[in-house]
């Protein structure tokens, strides 16, 4: 009765409650914002993380390549560095990691050769190209990334937007090769090549993902590890073997300070860099 009594007496100060009830926003909306907010700044932080992180092992891989000109052993130097990083933090419980198996190596294989092979091109890339080569055929990645994700992972198609942006890219990345003063055949075709095998490590790699099933650092030591299984080939195929034979024999100085600083670096960074 005091109810009924209190809104015909004052119609208008129950609408005001009513009023001020459906304007005041709920608990549970509050929280879902602030949830949202907080997994954007994550987002964007651990990708302004990884730019950064990206581009400082670009200027290090670029620097320890010039003073130790073997592109194969200094990638194989960061896989055994990855590796052997994840398994001694493994081993003393600072991360976790999935167990070494045959069966999920020989999986995984593919995945490694995929992987092998991009830190190659890169590597080479790298010795035969600046810098500004590296990072603009590296921007152009993401756009045959998101191609292959469609068309092989059944993923949806960017928005218009992305593909604005995508596209903006690419055409700062052809802009910038008509005008590159330090144009080489050779620089290019190891750039093409990068730029091929990288695409499709991305997509194999999130297919690796998907099916078999790895946390972030099962998926770094099995990566590593592979692919330093894989190095004794890539001696033979290019040579490198014959070359650092003949350096010790000439007793060069590519282990003297200034040729470890850069490849230690440069491994270091390649750990944090999953």
């Amino acid at each position: 009765m005091y109810f009924c009594y209190f809104d015909v007496e004052n119609p208008k100060d129950g609408d005001a409650r009513k009023s001020s009830d459906a304007s005041s926003p709920s608990p549970s909306l509050q929280s879902t914002w602030y949830d949202g907010l907080l997994q954007q700044a994550s987002v964007y932080g651990v990708s302004a993380g990884y730019c950064l992180s990206a581009s400082l092992l670009s200027i290090m891989n670029k620097w320890a390549v010039m003073k130790f000109t073997y592109p194969g052993a200094l990638t194989a130097l960061q896989y055994f560095t990855s590796a052997a990083g994840v398994l001694i933090c493994g081993g003393l419980k600072v991360i976790e990691h999935d167990k070494l198996d045959l069966v999920t190596m020989w999986r995984f294989l593919p995945a490694a050769i995929i992987f092998y092979l991009s830190l190659f091109t890169n590597s080479e890339l790298l010795l035969h190209a600046n810098v500004d080569t590296f990072i603009v055929f590296r921007s152009a990645v993401p756009i045959f990334v998101a191609i292959g994700e469609t068309l092989y992972l059944h993923q949806p198609w960017p928005a218009i937007k992305t593909w604005a942006s995508l596209g903006t890219i690419f055409a700062g990345s052809m802009l910038y090769v008509t005008t590159d003063y330090q144009f080489t055949l050779t620089a290019y075709s190891w750039a093409l090549a990068y730029l091929v095998s990288m695409s499709i490590d991305f997509v194999y790699i999130k297919h690796v993902v998907m099916t078999i099933g790895l946390n972030t650092w099962g998926l770094v030591l099995y990566n590593n590890l592979e692919a330093l299984m894989l190095f004794p080939i890539e001696l033979l195929i290019m040579g490198e073997l014959k070359k650092i034979k003949h350096e010790i024999q000439d007793e060069s100085d590519w282990y003297s300070f200034q040729v470890v600083l850069p490849v230690a670096l440069s491994c270091l960074f390649w750990i944090f860099l999953p």
